[in-house]
């Protein structure tokens, strides 16, 4: 998509099946599977899907997709992996490589947005350029708690924390692009918006995994502060809605970016994935 002086893609950083049930947390699932259909397990698609923003002087990766041979055969079974990373491909369609990123923006730390950020040496796979992290999730990533260590490998930490730079409420990494930590998800996590030549987006992670997940309440069961997603939801979607921004996914299997209606909030406006 384009916005504005800014060109927006997404590349296949993997893609899973996850439980629904875990997905969509205290949400029955005759109501979420309205949205989702699940697989013969129970799965939703949920794919992993970095994003690309290339702007007149640089090239700008939002998380990394789960990587390659990070995943056990365990885990890839119990989160019905189909494939893992494709991005050092994708960016080839791009006549980019991994040394070309200039920026990485990290929405939080978790593994299967984090795991495409080394190789299996801990070599940063975007060698070149500065990656943006809130504080407390950086901190937390590197001495998880008893719940946060499943999720926050040792083994996507790297050489890449010689180039980070650390924010605590909110960052400008390039103009018109804005980090602001909202926590839920994690305590650390954080949303982007964008904005160029009056056009807006926003990617809010994962509090917002999917389009079946507008509704406040509609959270997953990995969120650590449930009741703070609840808030940072109820006050931003609507703010979002009524001043007309896309809302860009990486989880979403089926939906790239979405515009929802101001009056009644339902879909207006959809780039569907490939």
């Amino acid at each position: 998509m384009e916005l504005g002086d800014f060109k927006i893609h997404y590349l296949n950083g993997g893609m899973t099946n996850m439980d629904g049930g875990t997905m969509f947390g205290a949400v029955p699932k005759p109501l979420w599977s309205r949205k989702l259909e699940p697989n013969d397990k129970n799965q939703v698609r949920m794919s992993t899907h970095p994003i690309l923003v290339l702007t007149e002087d640089k090239n700008i990766l939002i998380d990394t997709g789960l990587g390659n041979g990070k995943l056990t055969d365990k885990q890839k079974r119990n989160s019905g992996v189909e494939n893992e990373s494709f991005v050092k491909e994708e960016l080839a369609d791009y006549n980019l490589s991994p040394e070309d990123i200039d920026i990485v923006l990290m929405t939080h730390m978790h593994y299967d947005h984090a795991a495409g950020l080394t190789d299996n040496e801990g070599h940063a796979q975007f060698p070149n350029a500065i990656h943006y992290i809130q504080q407390d999730e950086w901190h937390e990533f590197n001495a998880p708690n008893i719940r946060s260590k499943a999720t926050y490998w040792p083994q996507n930490q790297g050489d890449y924390k010689e180039n980070i730079i650390l924010f605590e409420n909110d960052i400008e990494p390039y103009p018109g692009i804005k980090m602001q930590h909202t926590g839920g998800h994690s305590f650390g996590h954080s949303i982007i918006t964008f904005e160029s030549k009056g056009e807006h987006a926003v990617h809010m992670a994962d509090i917002l995994p999917s389009h079946a997940h507008s509704n406040p309440l509609w959270l997953t069961s990995y969120d650590d502060y449930p009741m703070q997603s609840i808030r940072e939801k109820e006050r931003l979607i609507p703010y979002f809605i009524l001043n007309d921004y896309w809302f860009l996914f990486y989880h979403d299997a089926d939906y790239f970016a979405v515009k929802f209606d101001k009056k009644d909030k339902t879909i207006k406006e959809t780039i569907k994935r490939k």
